[in-house]
């Protein structure tokens, strides 16, 4: 086989998250509707699951497929029963976003507040995934931790989303 002539694609980051979900079709409208993301493909196999999707939130893409469980399938967590991941979404308004995604369908979790490391941030339920935060610097608060640094990755812009 070839190799790649850039092995990271044009587009994409070294890391790329891949959520699987049972309910992919439902995933991919509750993200656009909720964080506004953009749907760059869609692949679905014979029976109509999504095989591979691909979309954007600003600048960031990650993936997205149907669960296929089996000794060589991948299991999402609703058939788990929870997850074990987080993903950070930084965003300009987080309460526009927060707000938008409990009006998409997302069940608050945590309220969106100034947070103790200096950043605005609260949780909400996905109702495909377990588990989804959001987090702003817009109206953070000035405490910022021992010794006033700012935890890792604590950008000026931004929000984060745990899912």
């Amino acid at each position: 086989m070839a190799k790649a002539k850039h092995p990271i694609p044009e587009g994409l980051h070294t890391l790329t998250p891949h959520l699987t979900v049972k309910g992919a079709t439902q995933a991919i409208d509750f993200y656009k509707k909720a964080f506004g993301a953009i749907e760059k493909a869609r692949m679905a196999g014979p029976n109509g699951l999504i095989m591979h999707a691909s979309l954007r939130i600003g600048d960031s893409a990650f993936f997205l497929n149907d669960e296929f469980p089996g000794p060589q399938g991948s299991t999402g967590p609703a058939t788990l029963g929870g997850t074990a991941v987080i993903l950070n979404l930084y965003v300009e308004d987080s309460d526009k976003i927060y707000n938008q995604a409990v009006a998409a369908g997302a069940k608050s979790v945590m309220p969106l507040q100034d947070q103790f490391w200096g950043d605005r941030y609260g949780q909400v339920k996905d109702p495909l995934r377990p588990h989804l935060g959001d987090l702003d610097p817009q109206g953070r608060s000035d405490s910022r931790g021992a010794g006033g640094a700012r935890p890792p990755g604590d950008g000026e812009h931004g929000a984060a989303l745990n899912a």
